[in-house]
């Protein structure tokens, strides 16, 4: 079995065995092994695995148009931009590919504002333990400790500072300061959200010194956590926000939208050959279209409380530590347990799950996971912790 992988590049720990198919939280694997799915591609399914509402819409718009090129405009792309217009706070949108694209094209747009309307002003600061992609200068502006000795040197100009404390963003800002960069939840750091008054504090901090304020929604956004938007829940406006993850809803397509005054772009200094294709973003028109129904993201609120009242009673239960999160994006702290080792032992039993962290059980399940399947993962993940091998 072992040679079938050897034209992969090792550049994640796999186990050896190949997924054939997927139907809502299940997957099933080349031995027929059924697996309950609270990982959903790190929070990218929205509807599960393969809904109808995707593949009815790759069937009908494959059949009509794929690729006209970023040079022209296209049905699908108007459509979506004009539904996370209409949803949002923002004006103008960008389609990218990856999140990474997204934040890249957002720190892009950040510097050329600064060059406009700011002297020159082009750091940003970012927050310890944050992730915004794997590109070298979004792998610059993260936090993440282990990305600090990688591929030397990279992109300069990003001041980090401690994750919640105002007073340590105010002392980091000067005269070259263009942009604060945050997600609104640390997902990789262990899904840390940031304090009401400490996002409040950075939009006031970005009015008082001129300053744009970006939200990296890569993984909050599109309903994960309850709201349509993160920064809705906050009541915080952003002049940029990043889109990746669950707008495509398991297909590659990444957003950077911004309120017309950050709007700085000319033709020519952004761009990428499948950018805002038809098929990607018809897709996409369909997931917002999905979320926005009436009483979608209300269920989705109800599903995150049983949630979270389950993990509450397995930490009870099992001495475990605290439940972080928002909506369906939730973690379970572990206490002295192995994260590590509770995941390999849920995957053996047929749950995924993921740990972030050492001591963090991370839970991203499709937004419109049922009951039934909050109860069987329960279960599943209760027989784990009872046994004596963790």
């Amino acid at each position: 079995m072992q040679t079938i992988f050897r034209n992969i590049m090792q550049t994640a720990s796999r186990p050896e065995l190949i997924f054939e198919q997927g139907s809502g939280s299940w997957l099933t694997d080349h031995n027929g092994k059924k697996y309950l799915d609270f990982v959903q591609g790190w929070a990218v399914n929205t509807l599960g695995h393969c809904p109808a509402v995707i593949t009815n819409t790759l069937n009908q718009q494959s059949s009509r148009l794929i690729n006209a090129s970023p040079a022209f405009y296209n049905r699908p792309m108007l459509e979506c931009a004009e539904a996370l217009t209409h949803h949002s706070v923002f004006d103008q949108v960008f389609f990218a590919n990856s999140g990474a694209e997204a934040n890249e094209g957002a720190i892009k747009l950040a510097r050329k504002w600064g060059k406009v309307h700011k002297n020159g002003a082009w750091k940003i600061i970012t927050f310890d333990n944050s992730f915004h992609g794997r590109t070298l200068t979004t792998m610059a502006a993260s936090g993440k400790p282990a990305f600090a000795p990688m591929f030397e040197p990279k992109t300069p100009g990003f001041t980090k500072v401690s994750f919640n404390e105002a007073e340590a963003v105010r002392q980091a800002i000067d005269t070259e300061t263009v942009a604060i960069m945050i997600e609104p939840i640390q997902g990789e750091a262990g899904v840390i959200p940031a304090t009401p008054e400490f996002l409040h504090t950075l939009r006031q901090l970005a009015d008082e010194h001129n300053l744009l304020l970006i939200c990296d929604e890569v993984q909050t956004g599109m309903g994960r956590t309850g709201d349509l938007f993160a920064y809705q829940g906050y009541g915080i406006e952003p002049d940029i926000m990043t889109l990746g993850k669950g707008l495509g809803g398991g297909v590659p397509i990444s957003a950077l939208l911004a309120k017309h005054h950050a709007c700085v772009f000319t033709a020519g200094e952004q761009g990428g050959t499948y950018n805002g294709n038809p098929l990607m973003t018809a897709v996409a028109y369909s997931i917002i279209q999905a979320i926005t129904q009436p009483d979608f993201l209300s269920t989705v609120r109800e599903r995150s409380q049983l949630l979270r009242d389950a993990l509450s009673s397995l930490s009870l239960q099992f001495g475990l530590g605290k439940i972080r999160g928002r909506g369906l994006l939730l973690a379970l702290d572990t206490g002295t347990l192995d994260a590590v080792a509770i995941v390999q032992a849920c995957f053996e039993q047929g749950l995924l799950i993921n740990t972030p962290q050492p001591h963090t059980l991370r839970f991203m399940p499709a937004l419109n996971v049922t009951e039934t399947e909050i109860k069987q993962m329960t279960t599943i993940l209760s027989a784990v912790l009872s046994t004596n091998c963790l």
